[in-house]
């Protein structure tokens, strides 16, 4: 694996970082809202939105006087490829054991 996606894999790999992300799944939100019901601080939210930034999951952009945050579909883009080709392989590694256990039978 590419070291920048093991990098997205092991930031989301953080239960807070998941959430989070998980939440802007839904759209654009503000720290405020995004940390509405965490059993963490809106700063400790804040520094995990800095990490899913720095590794390119998610983008900011300034409304007013306030964050907005939302999933980076660019960065996100790498981790589908990578998990798609990676259940490609097992499929097709799972197809060549499964034919090679019908060619062993008499």
């Amino acid at each position: 694996m590419k070291t920048n996606l093991k990098i997205k894999v092991q930031a989301l790999g953080d239960p807070t970082r998941m959430a989070i992300f998980e939440r802007l799944e839904r759209g654009p939100l503000p720290v405020g809202e995004i940390a509405r019901g965490l059993p963490v601080t809106r700063s400790a939210v804040s520094q995990h939105l800095k990490v899913l930034k720095i590794v390119g999951l998610v983008t900011s952009q300034r409304a007013a006087n306030r964050q907005i945050y939302r999933i980076n579909a660019d960065g996100v883009a790498g981790l589908r490829d990578y998990f798609d080709q990676f259940w490609r392989e097992s499929l097709q590694a799972f197809k060549r054991a499964a034919e090679s256990s019908l060619k062993e039978r008499p």
